[in-house]
């Protein structure tokens, strides 16, 4: 399998918080991102709100390896994202908030280019780390079909609309990496991305 060099001091982080973290009970998946997620925070309290549904690390893995588009909220998460995704499967990479013309009223930009993008790239891996109304825009486009994104990254950070924007997320069956409560933020939602382009790297042939 190919392997991706990182720096040295990326490996010592990662040392460190596998000492700090200890014995636990998460899949050698599932702690690959907790881990880039805590290096990327300092904060050990995302090990308990990450939430992997069953199956979406597999069809992550398998979408990334397929090339889809990337759509993400804002700038951002693809400015956060886009060295390693260069690095490997060089996915088109769409922030969703430069899509389109200005948003109707009541509408956020970001929302409004996020239903833009799916409308036109209905099977894309999406990933919204800051704006919880283009959570929410990617709900309301499931629910209308036939969006079907092939990977939510869901990890709007704040106090508004942010809570339910992740509870409309889990109750669809979209495969999805959550962020529970108000955290999140772009680094954290590029971070999750990143562990699993690497993992998506690793595991070809």
């Amino acid at each position: 399998m190919p392997h991706l060099h990182q720096h040295p001091i990326v490996d010592q982080s990662f040392a460190v918080i596998d000492r700090e973290m200890g014995e636990h009970s998460f899949s050698k998946q599932e702690y690959a991102i907790i881990r880039r997620v805590i290096h990327t925070t300092a904060d050990f309290e995302f090990q308990r709100l990450i939430r992997t549904a069953p199956g979406a690390l597999a069809a992550g893995i398998r979408a990334i390896q397929q090339k889809p588009p990337i759509v993400t909220a804002v700038r951002m998460v693809e400015q956060g994202s886009q060295a390693m995704v260069s690095r490997t499967f060089e996915n088109v990479m769409m922030p969703a908030i430069a899509m389109g013309d200005a948003p109707p009223p009541g509408q956020t930009r970001s929302a409004a280019g996020m239903a833009r993008a799916l409308a036109h790239y209905p099977q894309a891996i999406v990933v919204v780390g800051n704006a919880p109304t283009a959570l929410l825009a990617v709900c309301e486009a499931i629910a209308a079909g036939p969006t079907s994104p092939a990977l939510v990254i869901g990890a709007p950070v704040g106090f508004i609309a942010v809570t339910e924007s992740k509870q409309a997320l889990a109750a669809t069956d979209i495969p999805q990496i959550r962020v529970e409560g108000r955290k999140g933020g772009s680094g954290v939602a590029a971070a999750i991305l990143n562990a699993l382009v690497v993992m998506a790297w690793e595991a070809l042939p």
